[in-house]
C-alpha cells in the first residue's frame, strides 16, 4: 500500500459523540485567494491509490511509475463531458476518510468500470478501518455539488436505497467478486459480507461516510483563515449538519463530511486541466 499523502485539507469541526457524526473540512487560503490550484494539487497525489488494485500499487516501480499514473488519470473519465460527472466527488471522499480515520481502501471502484467513460454504479467508497475487534466496513457517497440543499436531498434518497437488504446483498455480491485476493485483508473481508453473515453483524462492524461539496457563502466572503472565519465556518457547518440529521435517514452509523467550496465550477476547470495533463505525460 503506498504512503497517503501528507494531510491537505484543515479539520475545523469534528464531532463524533452524535450519530451521524460530523466532520467539516477546510481548504483554506494563499495570499488572498481560496487554495484552488494546491487542493487540485494534492487530490491528484491520491489518483494511483484511488485507481488501481492493490496488486498494481504494490507493483509500483521505478521503470512503471510514469505510465502507471498516466492509466490512474486516464481511468477517472475521458471525456468532455466532466462538468456533469462526479468521480471527483469520490476521489475527495476517499482521501477524506483516508486522512481524517486511516481507512483503507478495500477495492477500486474505478478500475471495474465495464466500459471506458460508464458511471461506476453502487457505493462511491469501499474501505475498512482495522479496529481491535475486527475490520469495520465503510460504504461511502458523495456528492460533488454547488447547492447543499440539492446535495442533502439526493443523497439522503441514496441511503435509503442503499440500506436496503436487497440492494447490499446484490451489492455484497459484486464486491466480493472484486477483492484482490494479495490485499491483506481479503478473506476477513469476504467472511464479513459472505451472505452466511447476518446483516445485523455485519451493520455492527459498518459506516455510511457521506461527503457533500457546496459553494459556500463563508468561503466566498473570506480571505484568510481568521478567527472570525472560523467561527463563520462553523456556524454554517453545524446549520447544514442540522439539515442533513433531520431527514428521514437509515438506522446505520453515519459520518458526514461536508467540504465547502468557493465556487464548484472554477475547481472542475482546474480538476479537469491538470488531470489531462497527466494523462498525456
Amino acid at each position: 500500500m503506498l504512503q497517503q499523502p501528507s494531510p491537505f485539507l484543515q479539520v475545523r469541526v469534528h464531532d463524533l459523540t452524535d450519530n451521524p457524526s460530523i466532520t467539516g473540512l477546510c481548504v483554506g487560503y494563499e495570499m488572498g485567494q481560496w487554495r484552488k490550484s494546491q487542493f487540485t494539487d494534492h487530490i491528484m497525489e491520491w489518483l494511483p491509490e484511488f485507481c488501481l488494485t492493490h496488486s498494481e500499487i504494490e507493483g509500483i516501480h521505478s521503470g512503471n511509475m510514469i505510465a502507471l499514473i498516466r492509466e490512474a488519470a486516464k481511468k477517472v473519465y475521458k471525456s468532455e463531458k466532466f462538468k456533469n460527472r462526479g468521480e471527483f466527488g469520490e476521489i475527495f471522499l476517499h482521501a477524506a476518510i483516508r486522512q481524517v480515520f486511516g481507512s483503507l481502501p478495500a477495492i477500486s471502484k474505478i478500475y471495474y468500470k465495464t466500459a471506458r467513460n460508464e458511471t461506476v454504479k453502487g457505493f462511491d467508497a469501499v474501505h475498512v478501518v482495522a479496529a481491535k475487534d475486527g475490520l469495520e466496513l465503510w460504504l461511502g457517497e458523495a456528492k460533488f455539488y454547488n447547492d447543499i440543499k440539492g446535495a442533502i436531498r439526493d443523497v439522503v434518497a441514496e441511503l435509503q436505497v442503499h440500506s436496503g437488504r436487497d440492494y447490499l446483498r446484490d451489492e455484497f455480491l459484486l464486491l466480493s467478486g472484486k477483492i484482490d485476493q494479495n490485499w491483506p485483508h481479503a478473506d476477513e473481508l469476504k467472511k464479513l459480507i459472505s451472505p452466511n453473515t447476518s446483516l445485523d453483524d455485519v451493520f455492527k462492524r459498518a459506516c455510511l461516510p457521506v461527503l457533500l461539496t457546496y459553494d459556500s457563502p463563508c468561503v466566498a466572503s473570506h480571505t484568510a483563515c481568521t478567527v472570525d472565519y472560523a467561527h463563520e465556518f462553523e456556524k454554517e457547518i453545524k446549520a447544514h449538519y442540522k439539515a442533513f440529521i433531520g431527514k428521514q435517514l437509515p438506522p446505520m452509523i453515519i459520518h458526514l463530511f461536508l467540504l465547502p467550496l468557493h465556487k464548484k465550477k472554477d475547481l472542475v476547470a482546474e480538476l479537469d486541466k491538470k488531470l489531462k495533463g497527466l494523462q498525456k505525460i
